[in-house]
Parts: structure tokens; C-alpha cells; sequence
């Protein structure tokens, strides 16, 4: 392939009327949702259906081969004419938040099908093939782990977490079954063994680049993460003749810990700890709170300085507990380490939004992506799109158009610098 087609492909004319079918394609998968007047897609629920069609439907006008793998995962292809050519995966995730937005996860699978379009015929001539992936769950709502898509592709699903149960008791295995998926193919959803790496766009879900005035940035690094379900047991009481002294207050004791979660992320830079969720029974106005159960989530890009501040926080629960007589237990459900981008890959998207007149700022990921779980198979890359007033997990995420454009830019010039790369380490190891 010469010069001058690969860098006809990059031209603007055309990419406009592509922003044009990502943002119609965002709001028609916006529409396949569990609830009326509202986003809801949870792991494998039925309109998932609907949104593996009209992908797919996609795929095949581009002339790629689709199939679902074990754990739902949509997976688009298009071989190299080389033979035994690396594969490049792009995508990101299909499930949603509850009350979501239309755009977080599901414009970077959308924009993998684009970016294969912007190319056009050179997509077919590339020295790597291009898998797009659409994952079936990165939210970690329906069983309160995340990543169960991309874990499949790693290698890392294994019995505890397919014996994991939803509210309804529903564990995942049978989850899978129940979609009609079999999880005896589980070892056919790995990646291949010659990945070249994955490549990720998604919006920021912060306010970062809106600050700085940037379309897009290129992510350096996600942070680590800790995922708990605390349980406070003390005993429930009438609230009118229960003496305060006397009171074994479940919910008093949770208080302090979530007060002095936001007191020492407010203290410590780059820290966040938050309580998400809290239950507390028997709930009733006028009982003394027996029973509470709660989330914590804690993040941090340096994985010493969040397990510092989680160990600070566990011993504040049981401080808070043991004043008042309540038990204490922690439930870890995820623990994941901060990592960096592959320095290659974030070299070549700097070179790409540069070559495309664009600022190109690195930032730090704050929230978690498939992308952190891919890179412990392959380098990972990921694109960040601006998201105006910095909102996500909210019906009101927004993108805008130009924002958008620049990504398919950036995304299909990286695609190219890439496949330049690939093609001189072949002629330098012959």
C-alpha cells in the first residue's frame, strides 16, 4: 500500500457523514433498554439481543464475520491477506450503568465499526486483522464484579466468579446458559495467541479535557481500584425506649465510615473513596438500625497510596463498630491494580493527533476500562473523547459532533501509523 491512498483514507470528506451514522447508531442502541423512558442493559438481558443485530447487521456491510463467544461477547472480524497476521481488538463495552447515558462504552464499539469503515478497502490490506469487540459486561452491576467480558478474552473467568448470584439468585454461569451461550466453548473466547493489542475510545466522564480545551487525550494510566461490600451487624431496638447508651446502632457505625471515607479522599490527592449503596434494615423510622450493608469503592493511580488509605479505612469501620457493640465484616469483591498504557501505543495516538492538528494531552484514567484488563494480555491503548460538563452514568452524557470527528481522525490515522510499524518490524526481522 502506498502513501498516497493510506493518506486519502484520512481525509476529512466523508467523515462527517460517519460521525453522522456513530451518533444515529448511539441513539438507535440507546433505545434497547430493560426499562421504558430510561437506559438499563445488564449483563445479558434480553434486549442485548437487539443490540448483537443491529451490530452485526453493520459488520456484514463492512464484510466482517461475527460471532458471540462464550460469555456474550459480540466479536467482529476482518482477516489480513498476510498470512498469520497479529490481530488488533478494538471496542469496549455494551452493558450500561442503570438510568445510563447514551454514550459510555457504547460509542467505542461503535466507532471500532467506523474506524473499518473510515478505511475502507484499506481495511482488507492491513498486515494485522481487526477484531471488533462489543463486551457483554465492564459495569459490574448485575453480579458487582466488573469485567466479565474482558476477563473471558484474558483467560481469568473461573469457577468463583461464574458461581457468583444476582439479587434474584441467578448465578453467572447460569446466566450464560440461559442466553443460550455454552461455556464449554469458554476457552475458544481467549485472545490470539499473536495479539498486537487493543485499542479502546471512550468518552472521558470527566472534566479534564473541557478544561484544557481538548476534542480528545491520550490516557497514560488507570487507576487501581477496591471494591468491598461492608456489613455492619448490631441489633435492632425500639427508638423510643432504647437509651442511647444502650443502642447497638448498625447504621451510626456506617456513618462514621462513609463521613471519614469523603474527610480522607478529600485530604489525600488523587485519592477517591466512595459509598455508592446502603441498605439498612429492618428500616423503619422508628427502629434502631440492626443490619447495614454497603459498598466502598477506593481509587488511587499509585496501588501503595490505595492500599494505605483502604487498611486506614477497614480500621475506622472496626473502630466505629467496636464503640457501639456492632460486628464488623468486609466482603472483598474486586481488587484491580492501577496500570499504565503500552508507551508504543500511546506514542503512535500522540503522533496521529498531531499529524491531525489536534492537542493531544495524557491523563489519567479515573474510572476503570476493559482496557486495564486486556493490557495484562496485550499492550492497551486507550483514546479519550471530551465529555461536555464532565457527566456520565447519567441520562444526560453527552457528546459533541466535532469531538467525535476528531476521534475516527486520530483512530484512523493511529490504524495506519500502525500498520506502517508493523510492516517495517517484518522487514527488519527478515
Amino acid at each position: 500500500m502506498n502513501d498516497q491512498p493510506q493518506e486519502a483514507a484520512l481525509q476529512r470528506d466523508g467523515l462527517s457523514r460517519l460521525t453522522a451514522e456513530v451518533l444515529a447508531a448511539c441513539d438507535a442502541l440507546a433505545c434497547q433498554s430493560e426499562v421504558e423512558g430510561g437506559i438499563s442493559r445488564p449483563f445479558l438481558c434480553p434486549t442485548t439481543r437487539q443490540v448483537h443485530a443491529f451490530l452485526s447487521a453493520w459488520a456484514t456491510r463492512l464484510g466482517m464475520t461475527t460471532r458471540v463467544d462464550a460469555v456474550g461477547n459480540l466479536r467482529s472480524r476482518l482477516e489480513s491477506p498476510v498470512p498469520n497476521a497479529p490481530t488488533l481488538y478494538l471496542g469496549s463495552h455494551l452493558d450500561t450503568v442503570p438510568n445510563a447515558g447514551k454514550y459510555d462504552g457504547v460509542l467505542g464499539v461503535v466507532l471500532g465499526y467506523a474506524l473499518v469503515e473510515a478505511l475502507a478497502d484499506q481495511a482488507a490490506e492491513l498486515p494485522y486483522a481487526i477484531e471488533v469487540l462489543g463486551f457483554s459486561e465492564e459495569e459490574g452491576v448485575r453480579y458487582g464484579v466488573s469485567f466479565i467480558g474482558s476477563r473471558a478474552l484474558v483467560g481469568t473467568v473461573d469457577d468463583a466468579l461464574l458461581d457468583l448470584t444476582d439479587p434474584e439468585g441467578v448465578r453467572v454461569r447460569d446466566a450464560i446458559g440461559g442466553f443460550g451461550l455454552d461455556l464449554a466453548e469458554l476457552a475458544g473466547a481467549e485472545a490470539a495467541p499473536n495479539s498486537l493489542g487493543y485499542f479502546e475510545i471512550h468518552i472521558e466522564q470527566g472534566p479534564v479535557l473541557q478544561d484544557l480545551g481538548a476534542e480528545v487525550g491520550v490516557v497514560s494510566a488507570i487507576v487501581g481500584q477496591d471494591r468491598l461490600s461492608l456489613h455492619f451487624t448490631g441489633r435492632a431496638s425500639h427508638a423510643g425506649t432504647t437509651p442511647m447508651p444502650l443502642r447497638r446502632d448498625a447504621l451510626a457505625a456506617a456513618a462514621r465510615l462513609i463521613v471519614g471515607a469523603e474527610d480522607l479522599a478529600r485530604a489525600a490527592p488523587g485519592l477517591a473513596a466512595t459509598v455508592g449503596m446502603i441498605e439498612a434494615r429492618p428500616g423503619a423510622g422508628n427502629v434502631v438500625p440492626g443490619e447495614v450493608t454497603c459498598s466502598l469503592d477506593v481509587r488511587h493511580a499509585d496501588d501503595a497510596a490505595r492500599r494505605v488509605a483502604l487498611d486506614e479505612l477497614l480500621a475506622l469501620a472496626e473502630r466505629e463498630a467496636s464503640a457501639r457493640g456492632v460486628e464488623f465484616r468486609a466482603e472483598p469483591r474486586m481488587t484491580e491494580r492501577a496500570v499504565p498504557m503500552s508507551a508504543p501505543l500511546r506514542a503512535l495516538l500522540h503522533q496521529a493527533a498531531e499529524e491531525e492538528g489536534l492537542v493531544h494531552p495524557e491523563l489519567v484514567s479515573g474510572a476503570g476500562h476493559d482496557a486495564q484488563i486486556m493490557a495484562g494480555r496485550m499492550p492497551a491503548a486507550m483514546l479519550f473523547v471530551r465529555s461536555p460538563n464532565g457527566l456520565s452514568h447519567h441520562p444526560d452524557e453527552q457528546v459533541n459532533p466535532q469531538d467525535v470527528e476528531a476521534a475516527l481522525r486520530v483512530g484512523a490515522r493511529f490504524l495506519v501509523r500502525l500498520a506502517e510499524s508493523v510492516r517495517a518490524g517484518a522487514e527488519a526481522s527478515a
